[in-house]
């Protein structure tokens, strides 16, 4: 079976204007009095394949305390969604935990999974197809973060969204609550969303999980600078910089950044950049909310809270929302 994603943006970007606007994000973000790099830019193919291994971890509870939720309490989570619904998992990548909601929901109509990544939406939907053959599967390739349209000639019903893996928290609060508004505008009044949130907790647990023994989360961090080397030319030593994860309690977020180990100079196309020693690149947030502060900021964002399942330690949840 073959499955043909459905392309949303009507001027696709290549691999020239991608590079453009890599150099141009880095440029801006070094420029800045706190030096940063958007964390979108973690997901090549070797981040990507770093923070597949991130999350076979010890310390890195996250993936796994959600998959325990969705195996212990996925009957549940999938009774939220309505009847005969299509259900829309934004960023959706793997299917590994989407199927743990499939398997309880036989009647839903048709799932459409979204992703920047065409060939990795379309091999997955194509796996998925084999196993569900009655499910109406149409992938969309389109960033979720942006504008897009649900493919046309849907099955008339209720649409669901799927959230999960605790992405939420990648975003600044108040880009966090733009985001659930969109996804409200995506799929319509009297939608469902069901997204994974992770949770404040032990200092010591949290800051392990991003800086595990092994060194991995430390090696996906450098990779942004083995991209920049290869892929912009910039004469920068990924072994210059060390790596750094620490919450911030008074900002309820876990900070990643890169730390210059020396006063060092670096060369990015025409432009130089000076670095003191001890001088970060703050490269990624990971907000932690509580129950009450996430369905605080869903209220805002226009959605009513609903169900909400943890798992027995209380590291993780996934929730309910409602559009009125």
């Amino acid at each position: 079976m073959t499955i043909n994603p459905v392309f949303t943006d009507a001027t696709p970007i290549t691999a020239l204007d991608a590079e453009r606007q890599f150099l141009d994000d880095v440029l801006t973000g070094l420029s800045a009095p706190q030096k940063f790099l958007s964390a979108k830019y973690f997901y090549d193919a070797a981040g990507s394949d770093l923070f597949e291994a991130i999350t076979r971890q010890p310390e890195y509870y996250p993936t796994r305390t959600e998959l325990g939720i969705l195996d212990a309490q996925g009957s549940a989570i999938a009774a939220a969604l309505p009847e005969r619904a299509t259900l829309v998992e934004f960023g959706s990548g793997s299917t590994v935990k989407v199927r743990r909601l499939l398997v309880h929901r036989p009647d839903l109509a048709g799932y459409v999974p979204v992703d920047v990544s065409e060939s990795f939406l379309r091999s997955e939907a194509e796996a998925l197809a084999q196993d569900f053959p009655h499910l109406a599967i149409t992938p969309v390739a389109a960033d979720f973060t942006r504008a897009f349209s649900l493919p046309s000639g849907l099955a008339e019903g209720p649409v669901a969204g799927f959230f999960p893996g605790s992405t939420i928290g990648n975003f600044e609060p108040p880009q966090a609550a733009r985001l659930l508004e969109h996804f409200g505008q995506v799929l319509g009044s009297g939608a469902t969303l069901i997204i994974g949130v992770d949770l404040v907790k032990d200092r010591a647990v949290l800051e392990a999980a991003y800086d595990d023994v092994a060194g991995v989360t430390a090696a996906f961090n450098r990779n942004l600078l083995v991209r920049m080397k290869q892929e912009l030319g910039a004469d920068i030593d990924r072994d210059a910089f060390t790596h750094r994860a620490f919450f911030n309690a008074d900002a309820s977020r876990i900070e990643m950044h890169l730390v210059s180990r020396t006063a060092q100079t670096i060369q990015i196309a025409d432009r130089r950049i000076s670095f003191a020693e001890g001088e970060t690149i703050h490269t990624e947030n990971s907000y932690k909310y509580t129950i009450d502060r996430f369905r605080a900021l869903a209220y805002e964002a226009g959605w009513e809270a609903g169900s909400v399942w943890t798992d027995p330690a209380a590291l993780f949840s996934i929730h309910a929302l409602k559009r009125p």
